[in-house]
Parts: C-alpha cells; sequence; structure tokens
C-alpha cells in the first residue's frame, strides 16, 4: 500500500483544526476549507464542491449533537430557510466580479466579529425572542443569496444576526446555524451536481479529518458557557472576514 503524500496529511491536519473551531459555534467551516486549500494549491473547480461535501458531514453531527443537547429551536429556523433556499440557488448560479463584493461582506463580518468580542455583553446571551416571521424571511432571502454568491453555508452571516437581534440565545444559534448550512449546503451541491466530478482521491481521508473536528468541536460548543461561545464566534468571523477580503 502506498504511503500518504505529507502534502494530503498536512492539508488533513489543517482541515481537522477548522473543523474543530468552526463546528464549536455551529458552523460547517466551508470558508476555512476553502482558504486552506487555496493555501495548498488545491484546483479552484475542486475546492467549492469539496469545501461543501466537508460542510454537509460536519454541519451533519453538529446538527444532530446540538439538537440532541436542546440546544436548537425549530422556530427560529424555518422562517430563514424559507427565504434562503431558494435564493441559495439563485445567487450560486451568479458570478459577479469578486473586487467589490467580497471586500464588503468581509468587512461586514470584521465589524460583526469586533461586536461579537467587545466587553459589553449582548442582550441575547440572557434572553431572546423568536423572529418576526416576514422579517426572518427576508433575511433568508439576502443570507441564501449571499450563501451562493460566495459558496458558503451561511452560518457567517445567520448568526450574528440571530445574536445582535435578541433572536436567539448563544446556545440556540448553534444548533439553528448547524442545521441551517446542512440545508443551504446540501441545496448547493443539488444545484450543481456536476462539480462533484471533481472531488479530490483523498476526500474519505479529508472527510475523516473532518468528522474528528467537528466531534472535538461540537463537544466544546456543548460544554462551552454561553459568552465562551460569542467570543469564539466572533474569532470564526474574524478568519472569515480575512479570507473574504483576501488577506490569506
Amino acid at each position: 500500500m502506498a504511503s500518504l503524500p505529507w502534502h494530503d496529511i498536512a492539508l488533513a491536519l489543517c482541515i481537522f483544526l477548522g473543523a474543530t473551531l468552526y463546528s464549536s459555534v455551529g458552523h460547517g467551516g466551508s470558508s476555512a476549507y476553502i482558504a486552506i486549500m487555496a493555501l495548498f494549491g488545491v484546483p479552484a473547480a475542486t475546492m467549492k464542491p469539496t469545501a461543501l461535501v466537508l460542510n454537509v458531514i460536519v454541519a451533519s453531527l453538529g446538527s444532530f449533537r446540538y439538537i440532541r443537547a436542546g440546544q436548537f429551536r425549530c422556530r427560529v429556523l424555518w422562517p430563514f430557510l424559507l427565504g434562503a433556499l431558494p435564493f441559495a440557488f439563485l445567487g450560486g448560479a451568479i458570478t459577479l466580479p469578486g473586487h467589490w463584493y467580497r471586500p464588503v461582506v468581509g468587512v461586514i463580518l470584521w465589524v460583526s466579529a469586533a461586536r461579537m468580542l467587545w466587553p459589553k455583553k449582548l442582550v441575547a446571551e440572557s434572553e431572546a425572542s423568536d423572529p418576526p416571521i416576514l422579517p426572518a424571511i427576508a433575511a433568508g432571502v439576502v443570507i441564501g443569496f449571499l450563501s451562493g454568491l460566495t459558496g458558503t453555508g451561511g452560518g457567517i452571516f445567520l448568526s450574528p444576526l440571530l445574536l445582535f437581534m435578541a433572536w436567539a440565545t448563544p446556545k440556540q444559534t448553534t444548533g439553528v446555524a448547524a442545521l441551517f448550512i446542512l440545508a443551504v449546503s446540501i441545496s448547493g451541491l443539488l444545484g450543481n451536481l456536476t462539480s462533484l466530478s471533481s472531488l479530490p482521491a483523498n476526500l474519505p481521508m479529508f472527510a475523516v479529518a473532518a468528522l474528528a473536528g467537528g466531534l472535538a468541536g461540537t463537544t466544546a460548543g456543548i460544554r462551552f458557557q454561553s459568552a465562551m461561545v460569542v467570543r469564539a464566534l466572533g474569532v470564526v468571523l474574524i478568519i472569515a472576514g480575512a479570507k473574504l477580503i483576501g488577506v490569506y
């Protein structure tokens, strides 16, 4: 049996670390996987479908574990999904110049991260109320469209919104984000099944690494205090924003 190249072993280790960090706040980690694969010189045609497959794996585990731990509320999720799913297809079908929309979204994520890391306590850390249905559907349309454009599962947009508007507690946000990302990622894959022919030969190894990272991250997410979940999300948003802006 041929030994695995160090290049792929190092890539799998980085995927494990990315999955650990992102899944601790209910995210699948697609933006991290895309950034990691870009650094390792993975062909562009391979990156997006691989990231989405890994996203589905990690988000599936996260959904199961966070729901089982009681960190989920269906009433918060469904209006966002109603708006997001069809527009994720639409956003994925459109190619816009990345030199203007990606930096704008990246800056938005950095501003959100600054608020997450700010010492002042968020209202959502102690109380939350269900989002109004129509505004939630409208927000889902925007988030779904942005998810399609950026090739992410949408959690980096949904989680800050839920916390800023006090529509979910930090613990609930992890579970809601995990299911939202799972649905949007599956939608993205179904919208472009031909891209699956570009999946790498070592995908099983990368999948195991992502699953192991997801197990470690969700364990931390379940055990974290609410304030720690918010801070961890701030770190995730900084990394995702840097990826969109092109810092790395």
